[in-house]
């Protein structure tokens, strides 16, 4: 039986689907009947969406694609728009994807977007990053929080809270949106652990009838640079993986 929230994510889907997969734009907030416009001439509609959850490579992943002729998209340009991926407004999203052939980390990482993503650009891959297990995860997002702020120990709320990262506040607020406002929540290992593996679930069920639209990457295997350019179709020349953005 499908929730009502999973029922209004899907005709949110599909009504991005009616306008973009015949190449408008949707109507803007200025006014009503705002004029609808078509990608300029020549422009490719197909992209390439990282949709693995932060932590499992994803800039690592953004430095093969520049290697291999990718335009990756400005990531803090991306993240600013948390509030809309809140509001499942995928607007300004969908317009600045017209900047660039790749993107990564949020809002890309998170539920959602992949699927707004797929009726926006038809024809589009998608990379699902993972790392080894959902333990191997949670230490390397822990680790990561850990050093974020210099303190050797996970941050407060209260630190979240005023940390400037892309804006005063904004890694509180993404942890608001995407695990709810609790503060006692923060790093719950059970809570944070549950939301990797249900992401990951529902990124492969989405795609379950599509195998060569997507890939399942994870970084550390040895032949991760060579399954992403047979994915692309780019040539494999014997070039590595970079490792970059490592915890220590």
């Amino acid at each position: 039986m499908v929730e009502a929230n999973d029922a209004h994510e899907a005709t949110m889907i599909r009504f991005l689907g009616r306008f973009w997969r015949n190449g408008d734009s949707l109507p803007t907030r200025s006014g009503a009947g705002a004029a609808r416009r078509r990608p300029d001439a020549g422009q490719a509609t197909s992209k390439v969406f990282c949709v693995g959850r932060n932590k499992t490579g994803t800039t690592s992943l953004a430095a093969a694609l520049r290697a291999l002729g990718y335009r990756v998209g400005h990531q803090r340009t991306a993240e600013a728009l948390i509030e809309d991926w809140g509001r499942r407004d995928f607007r300004r999203l969908i317009d600045y994807c017209r900047s660039a052939d790749a993107f990564q980390d949020v809002p890309f990482s998170h539920d959602y977007t992949f699927q707004a993503m797929d009726a926006a650009f038809p024809g589009s891959k998608f990379i699902l990053t993972v790392r080894s297990s959902e333990d191997e995860w949670y230490e390397s997002f822990i680790r990561f929080h850990t050093q974020r702020l210099g303190h050797g120990r996970l941050p407060t709320p209260d630190e979240l809270k005023a940390d400037p990262y892309v804006f005063p506040g904004w890694i509180w607020r993404v942890k608001e949106l995407v695990h709810g406002p609790a503060e006692e929540d923060l790093f719950r290992e059970d809570l944070y652990k549950a939301h990797y593996r249900r992401h990951n679930e529902r990124v492969q069920d989405y795609f379950r009838h599509r195998p060569d639209d997507l890939l399942v990457l994870n970084l550390a295997d040895d032949g991760a640079m060579q399954s992403l350019c047979r994915f692309l179709g780019r040539p494999w020349t014997g070039q590595a993986m970079p490792c970059l953005n490592r915890s220590a």
